[in-house]
């Protein structure tokens, strides 16, 4: 038993070590990480200044609905979250995807180390490499728009437990790439009904009462408002703890469900013949 954990672990690492090295070789990638988080949250805030006016007083209708005028805080902190998320989400099927028409995905499955050690790794780096921009974003917030996040460790929890949400969903999205190959239509039309259900930048009751009951059938959801409630408006646990809660729930039955679907869909694909198939 000691000695399979000690593999599966090293093969855990070798994966995140060498999807990091493959990232981080490519300059422009690097710096695309770094100004993307920036310039994507300011279009809206340049659109929220333009329509509050130069007294801030069309953000009343905003504040009955937030219980805030920071509307700059408000956009950030979807955003941010939301990007961190979509890394961990997206890559892993997308790395399958491009080892498939490399065409080294079979000789890596061929291997005796765990699919799911590799993926895991996969995951692992995506995270590594998230930070990055994420700090970077909060920074310039900070220092532009005199926001200041209130960064603790229940904040921390939100992300840890979002993440492991997310990374349930990357593994059955994956599992599709396994199966159906070319996804690109279906990455941008969920990415699409996440920016609009969960209250990327706007407040939830500005949508439809059945657009509403809808987004509460997503994690990210109650990512986003958790994360706003705790880092600008100074909630504490006993105000989050329902939705905490709920988010982790969703958490771990999207992990077993999005590792219990790979694991079928892997095998299926191997008996079928069309694992290397792109």
């Amino acid at each position: 038993m000691s000695r399979t954990i000690q593999r599966t672990a090293r093969v855990f690492l070798a994966a995140a070590r060498r999807d990091f090295l493959i990232t981080t070789r490519y300059a422009d990638f690097v710096v695309g990480m770094l100004v993307w988080p920036i310039l994507m949250p300011s279009l809206t805030v340049f659109a929220a200044k333009a329509l509050a006016g130069p007294d801030g007083a069309g953000l009343s209708a905003f504040a009955e609905r937030t219980g805030t005028t920071d509307y700059v805080g408000f956009v950030f902190a979807g955003m941010v979250l939301w990007m961190w998320l979509n890394m961990v989400l997206w890559t892993v099927g997308g790395e399958l995807r491009a080892e498939q028409r490399r065409g080294t995905l079979e000789s890596n499955w061929m291997t005796p180390a765990p699919r799911l050690a590799i993926l895991l790794g996969s995951g692992l780096n995506q995270m590594i490499v998230s930070v990055f921009p994420v700090f970077a974003s909060l920074a310039v917030c900070s220092a532009a728009w005199g926001v200041h996040f209130a960064v603790t460790p229940l904040v921390g929890l939100v992300f840890l437990v979002s993440t492991i949400a997310m990374f349930g969903m990357a593994l059955a999205f994956a599992s599709l790439v396994l199966f159906l190959k070319e996804l690109n239509a279906a990455v941008f039309f969920l990415r699409g009904v996440f920016m609009v259900f969960c209250g990327l930048t706007s407040p939830l009751a500005v949508l439809p009462p059945w657009m509403r009951a809808a987004s509460k059938a997503m994690p990210l959801t109650y990512s986003i408002d958790l994360v706003r409630r705790l880092s600008l408006a100074g909630a504490g646990y006993a105000d989050v703890a329902r939705d905490l809660w709920v988010l982790t729930a969703f958490a771990a039955g999207l992990m077993v469900a999005g590792c219990l679907t790979f694991l079928i869909v892997d095998r299926a694909v191997k008996r079928s013949g069309t694992l290397g198939q792109y």
